[in-house]
């Protein structure tokens, strides 16, 4: 028989999932093959759109922190490390990625010119560390009874 340990953990890790692989790896690249939407109208409504989920993002932290905070789990331990692993992730997403995507998406919609860059492939390879690392960490939060 399975069991969860912590269910409340269980649910904003999945929801996280959903919306990390929603938004980064469906809409950001789908809007842009809407009738009429021209690349700056993308880049803005992509703006909006990853501020939003990040904020959401930081909503999912925290549920997990609390659930564990009120579960009395172990803070550090080696399954744990599949939830740090995001969480690092998503303050550097926060505080350096997020910010000059955003002023490169600012420069473009000014017209202005805007130099070649990676940071659109260092944000998708964090997008994918992060969502295997919350697979693992959710399968984690399953316990098998004997």
């Amino acid at each position: 028989m399975t069991t969860v340990r912590h269910p409340i953990s269980l649910i904003a890790v999945f929801l996280w999932i959903g919306f990390v692989c929603a938004i980064s790896f469906m809409e950001a690249w789908l809007k842009f093959q809407a009738p009429g939407i021209t690349l700056s109208l993308g880049l803005g409504i992509g703006r909006l759109v990853f501020d939003a989920l990040n904020k959401i993002e930081w909503v999912f932290v925290f549920a997990v922190f609390l659930s564990s905070l009120i579960s009395k789990g172990q803070f550090f331990s080696a399954k744990k490390l599949f939830y740090y692993l995001p969480v690092i992730i998503l303050i550097i997403q926060t505080t350096w990625l997020l910010p000059a995507l955003d002023a490169r998406a600012e420069m473009h919609i000014q017209g202005l010119e805007v130099p070649s860059s990676n940071l659109h492939f260092y944000y998708v390879a964090l997008e994918a560390l992060k969502v295997i690392s919350l697979i693992i960490f959710g399968i984690n939060q399953f316990k098998i009874i004997k």
